[in-house]
């Protein structure tokens, strides 16, 4: 999986949307404490860095040793590589973290789709603070709004289909069918995510990179196919409405937040 974001790490870093400052005081609000948090998947730390707002100190985890070179930098966020994992690492893992029951709030943003879940979770029950320690988990597709945009970008990625890793299904089903085994604390949960806008301006130019930095698209160069060749982006800066207008755009985003089970 690493390999989907290494190459694009730098494009990554600069094109994708910020998360909403509100939303993590949101999740700040439902832990009983804020002493430790950790954003797993981390990429180029947007997350990390909201977090930190709230908590003592954040450990920011990736399999992607590029995307945390580009990660920004904060004095209570710590970055570390965290290679694929086996019962092994896992422990290695607990133990960096602090060991077990030591985190208030884990996040995990646009990535947990791509993770082993029972792997992940099993070790996100072990960190966590009981009673009081929150997950959450957000995402986003491209459904968008304007309209218009919305329905360029479907078409678009109407052509990526034969080129998607099944594990991407979940992020374009809105995580509705995301397994997610934690107590409901009121803000989305397992088959009922909540609803998050995230509001964007981007310019045509900024479109495109977004666009690069996907891992269909990514996946479909590894295989010699560009999606995005010249005529394709022709295109799309038609559909856009030339290549010097900036929008304003929203996206749809999901969210699924709990807390371990009494009996786990």
């Amino acid at each position: 999986m690493a390999g989907l974001f290494s190459e694009q790490a730098a494009v990554y870093a600069a094109a994708r949307p910020a998360y909403p400052k509100d939303l993590f005081a949101k999740l700040a609000a439902l832990t009983v404490d804020h002493r430790r948090a950790w954003d797993v998947g981390s990429g180029n730390g947007q997350a990390a860095i909201g977090v930190a707002e709230h908590y003592d100190s954040v450990v920011a985890t990736d399999v992607s040793a590029d995307q945390l070179r580009h990660a920004a930098p904060h004095p209570k966020v710590r970055y570390l590589h965290t290679p694929d994992t086996g019962p092994e690492a896992e422990d290695d893992l607990v133990a960096m973290l602090g060991g077990e029951a030591s985190v208030d709030l884990i996040t995990v943003a646009q990535a947990v789709h791509w993770f082993d879940l029972p792997s992940f979770y099993g070790v996100a029950r072990r960190v966590l603070r009981r009673p009081g320690g929150v997950i959450a988990v957000w995402g986003y597709n491209y459904r968008l709004s304007p309209v218009d945009v919305d329905d360029m970008l479907a078409r678009f990625f109407d052509t990526t289909v034969p080129y998607r890793d099944p594990r991407a299904q979940y992020c374009i089903g809105g995580y509705r069918d995301l397994p997610f085994p934690f107590d409901d604390i009121g803000l989305g949960k397992e088959g009922e995510p909540a609803s998050l806008d995230m509001e964007h301006e981007m310019s045509f130019e900024g479109l495109i990179a977004m666009l690069r930095s996907s891992a269909v698209v990514t996946s479909a160069k590894k295989q010699g196919v560009d999606l995005l060749g010249e005529r394709v982006v022709k295109q799309l800066e038609e559909a856009w409405g030339g290549a010097s207008l900036v929008r304003k755009l929203t996206y749809k985003a999901f969210l699924l937040a709990g807390t371990p089970r009494a009996d786990e």
